[in-house]
């Protein structure tokens, strides 16, 4: 088994008047390698997640990611509500789409709409997964977030130390 590639960067692109954005190049060769049937020359497809109503972002799967996602939900106990609400979310509201010949994706209105996508679109990595937000929401609340986590910690502390804690610790 080869590397596996993930998705790393930040990118702020135009948005048309009928949706269509590029996608990062860097995120397309990941979407193309997290494409099963993905061959040269096609387009790679991959899944946008948009049901979770508390999200000012869509989140964006490779198929083999979302894949494994489906995979857990599927050997969770039928008719449970965990197992409902995560149907809902991750197959109900989602969509499947692709990257055509140029390297965009078209994003539906109800889905601009959703997270006030008008003009301009933000991309930002998620290691597995990559993100669609509107810019000044994803600046004005997820880095000043970030920043603020980061003030509340000594000066010389280094992130890379989260690295070492359990997975099941608390989350940031």
């Amino acid at each position: 088994m080869g590397r596996r590639l993930r998705f790393r960067g930040e990118s702020r692109h135009k948005v048309d008047t009928k949706g269509r954005v590029s996608i990062p190049a860097s995120f397309r060769r990941v979407l193309e390698a997290g494409d099963p049937d993905w061959v040269e020359g096609l387009n790679p497809n991959f899944v946008i997640v948009y049901g979770d109503h508390r999200r000012k972002y869509l989140e964006c799967y490779t198929i083999n990611e979302i894949e494994a996602v489906e995979d857990r939900i599927a050997g969770m106990k039928r008719g449970s509500p965990k197992r409902r609400m995560l149907e809902r979310l991750f197959s109900t509201q989602s969509m499947t789409t692709s990257v055509d010949e140029t390297g965009r994706i078209v994003l539906p209105a109800k889905l601009r709409g959703k997270v006030g996508i008008s003009n301009e679109a933000y991309f930002a990595s998620n290691v597995d997964t990559f993100q669609i937000w509107e810019p000044t929401v994803f600046e004005e609340e997820e880095l000043s977030k970030a920043e603020e986590f980061l003030d509340d910690l000594p000066e010389d502390f280094d992130p890379v130390q989260f690295l070492d804690e359990d997975d099941d610790a608390e989350d940031l």
